[in-house]
């Protein structure tokens, strides 16, 4: 990415963390990204989610009841997303494959693009797709990225708009506690 095209991604990030009510705040080095974590809406159901899979195949939030659930929204254009994808990957295998998935849903892409991006970078997270946006809106995704942490039960907890490092302590807080819910 040329350095134009970094200031304009640069200010378009920016300026969408402001849109949605989301202070740009820079960590100690000057780069890091701010997000925010909020509680689900109280009264806001969790919305159904069914789609296709990278694969062509069917698949269904409700079946991963059982397990506590990371959906990521993300999006191969946004860096962000990308930063965050390796540190989410590694989360099930540290905390337990059967009590934690993470969802990779891919927004507004062909299919081809996320495929390539699965393949340049090793992604063996379930990617879901996203081709009409349909399912970003019903979760009230406006900032890429955004995670939702769903329980056991399949009830949606809390949401994190922005880039975080999955492997603070901090964060893996969040994560267990969803697990426990």
């Amino acid at each position: 990415m040329n350095a134009l095209n970094r200031r304009q991604w640069m200010g378009a990030c920016i300026g969408g963390l402001a849109a949605a009510g989301l202070p740009a705040v820079a960590g100690a080095t000057g780069a890091a990204p701010a997000f925010e974590r909020s509680a689900w809406p109280r009264g806001t159901p969790t919305p159904a989610l069914a789609t296709l899979d990278l694969q062509g195949q069917a698949v269904r939030l409700v079946d991963l009841k059982g397990r506590a659930v990371l959906l990521n929204f993300w999006a191969s254009w946004c860096e962000p997303c990308r930063a965050e994808m390796p540190l989410l990957q590694d989360l099930p295998a540290l905390l337990g494959e059967d009590r934690l998935a993470v969802i990779a849903l891919n927004f507004k892409e062909p299919p081809q693009r996320a495929l390539r991006f699965v393949a340049q970078t090793s992604l063996s997270l379930p990617v879901w797709l996203d081709p009409l946006g349909e399912h970003a809106r019903n979760w009230g995704v406006r900032v890429f990225p955004t995670t939702v942490l769903i329980d056991r039960r399949g009830n949606a907890r809390e949401r994190v708009r922005g880039e975080v490092d999955w492997s603070s302590r901090e964060a893996l807080g969040w994560v267990e506690r969803v697990m426990a819910a």
